[in-house]
């Protein structure tokens, strides 16, 4: 269990840490922009640091959001924050489905989402709500046989990942606009919400893919606490003023 402890209060988190004491050691939550590698991320601010980075799970380059790293000592700390449950909200778009379940790759076999009725989706989201197997998406990074499932799937051969259990705790429907449905869901780690998108597709038999994520909580983090990388970086290094 995390040592309650070691996480920053949000008034802590006001302070804004500052490099020195990031060398040592300490947390810093990053609001990941759209398009942004996890590492594009972690990349800037150890080189605006110079210090010993590592973030505590990554989100794939179309979302955006929470995004936890820890400096210095407390990367030892990384796997306990890992293991912390995460809220997402987003939207899946219904009436095609698409190789990566997301935008990554071009939405094919479209179907007629008339006929779905709120009632429908309900009846899915219930199905998906709980202790729930999961396939994870061919296009992730799980190894199988010992290379990473994108690279094997990029590379035109057959990929079959083993279902494997997850927890979605809450699943709630925020609003629906057919084709989009939009949503909220906590989960447990190693929670793939594209395979969710796709899952949810399936259950209404018109088929869905991921429109659009954004990861606002983990644990007792929240995104609004967060800062984007550019944001920490003129905090760590301000422009110089010149008197005139």
């Amino acid at each position: 269990m995390l040592n309650s402890s070691l996480i920053p209060t949000f008034a802590a988190m006001q302070k804004r840490p500052m490099p020195a004491e990031l060398k040592k050691g300490g947390v810093i939550l990053i609001d990941k922009p759209y398009k942004w590698t996890s590492f594009d991320a972690v990349n800037l601010m150890k080189i605006t640091l110079r210090a010993k980075i590592g973030h505590c799970g990554t989100l794939d380059p179309l979302a955006t959001g929470l995004l936890i790293c820890c400096t210095g000592d407390m990367t030892k700390q990384i796997s306990q924050y890992q293991q912390l449950p995460k809220e997402y909200t987003g939207i899946f778009h219904l009436g095609a489905i698409t190789a990566t379940y997301d935008l990554e790759s071009e939405p094919s076999d479209f179907k007629s989402t008339e006929g779905i009725s709120e009632e429908h989706i309900n009846n899915a989201v219930h199905q998906l709500t709980g202790d729930i197997m999961q396939v994870p998406p061919i296009h992730s990074a799980i190894k199988k046989d010992g290379k990473r499932s994108y690279d094997l799937a990029r590379a035109g051969k057959e990929v079959v990942l083993d279902a494997r259990p997850v927890i979605i705790s809450e699943f709630e429907i925020l609003s629906i606009h057919l084709p989009e449905v939009a949503f909220r869901v906590v989960c447990s780690t190693g929670t793939y919400i594209r395979s969710l998108a796709n899952d949810f597709g399936s259950l209404l038999g018109c088929g869905a893919y991921l429109q659009q994520l954004r990861r606002t909580k983990i644990g007792n983090f929240n995104v609004n606490e967060a800062l984007t990388p550019q944001q920490w970086k003129d905090i760590w290094k301000p422009p110089l003023h010149t008197n005139i």
